[in-house]
């Protein structure tokens, strides 16, 4: 039985990510695109989470690659990267599978990933468009209160931060931010000088994310 048969076969046997795993990891994608920017993001996004939340996520985030099938080992994907972004249809069914199975990837634009990026979720999901949260979604007041929704941390074309997402049987499976680069945010305070009250705005949308998908 060959790979992706294999992955088929664990899919209909109703396999699901586990739940009681807290991990996250960084998503690895070809192309060209800079996936490993922000490296400092994610440490301090769990650190932030563990602290104030009540999560107890492993304090070092994974990194895998889309077509491998250790996905399945973390119930969050994060994947950043400000340029080009390339899936294999192999990757793409990988990927589709995953989020179909329990899995949940939130997508970061760090800025001009966006136009790739959406021609390659048109091969995870053919049939399904991006669809943009209102601010009345459930991630916006999970932890804190974002009454107007996602929040805006860095400023690059003067355009407003939105939330996609794609849903699969009315869970959403993949929120992707974009104008608002909350991973900058969540970056360590010398890297941008954001005040802290920008950082403290970044954090606690993303601790929305984490609990939105490890406490629902």
């Amino acid at each position: 039985m060959n790979y992706f048969k294999l992955i088929g076969f664990l899919f209909l046997l109703h396999v699901t990510i586990p739940s009681f795993s807290q991990e996250i990891a960084i998503l690895k994608y070809n192309g060209g695109g800079d996936w490993y920017s922000n490296p400092t993001a994610l440490p301090n996004l769990i650190r932030f989470c563990n602290d104030n939340i009540g999560t107890k996520l492993n304090e070092k985030p994974g990194t895998v690659e889309v077509g491998n099938i250790n996905i399945f080992q973390y119930p969050f994907l994060h994947m950043t990267g400000h340029g080009n972004v390339v899936f294999s249809n192999e990757e793409a069914e990988n990927l589709r599978t995953y989020l179909m199975a329990g899995g949940f990837l939130h997508i970061d634009d760090n800025y001009g990933m966006e136009p790739y990026l959406r021609k390659e979720l048109g091969k995870v999901f053919p049939n399904t468009d991006l669809v943009e949260l209102g601010s009345d979604h459930p991630i916006f007041r999970q932890e804190y209160d974002f009454a107007q929704g996602l929040p805006k941390i860095h400023e690059h074309d003067g355009k407003r931060p939105q939330a996609f997402g794609i849903f699969h049987e009315n869970r959403l499976v993949l929120l992707f931010t974009f104008e608002a680069d909350l991973g900058d945010g969540w970056e360590d305070p010398m890297v941008h000088n954001d005040p802290p009250e920008v950082r403290e705005k970044a954090l606690k949308m993303g601790a929305n994310i984490v609990s939105y998908v490890f406490k629902n």
